[in-house]
């Protein structure tokens, strides 16, 4: 149970390849991916960790070797938070920006369509933000994969002298 049939190392090795791995994985993926998951998204991550579990583990079923893999994984998280934290572009890198979907009343549906976002999740932030397509004055998609919607500024009605 406690004896590791591999070094410590290579535990940490593994475990940081994986997650460097995983982690553009699912930055290529798209933000939707990330924001909202249907069942078959919730699938894929459940049978990604068990596809990556042997990966982590290189058929070492101590209990010591698995939490040298959890505390890697846990570390390099805090890492990559502490210097997304502090460096724009390793913010971008790793998180992207937000993408403008509308402007105007107008949608975009070629940005839609390559940020695969469906008209009806579209619309569906629409009603969330109590805003019809005419009150829109901005739609982004945010980089944890929410839709934000800015409504028009109301004009101030002309003066009648």
């Amino acid at each position: 149970m406690l004896d590791m049939q591999l070094p410590w190392w290579e535990f940490v090795l593994r475990a940081a390849v994986v997650y460097l791995f995983l982690l553009v994985l699912v930055r290529l993926s798209g933000k939707r991916t990330i924001g909202q998951f249907t069942p078959f998204d919730l699938i894929v991550v459940v049978l990604l960790s068990e596809s990556v579990s042997n990966a982590l583990g290189g058929g070492d079923d101590s209990v010591i070797g698995g939490l040298i893999s959890a505390s890697t994984l846990i570390v390099l998280n805090l890492g990559l938070a502490w210097l997304t934290s502090r460096s724009k572009s390793a913010e971008q890198a790793v998180e992207g920006s937000a993408v403008l979907l509308g402007r105007d009343g107008k949608v975009f549906d070629t940005v839609l369509e390559r940020e695969r976002v469906s008209r009806d999740d579209f619309d569906e932030a629409l009603r969330e933000h109590d805003c019809t397509l005419q009150d829109m004055g901005r739609a982004f998609l945010e980089t944890d994969g929410q839709i934000s919607i800015l409504k028009r500024r109301s004009q101030p009605a002309p003066n009648a002298s």
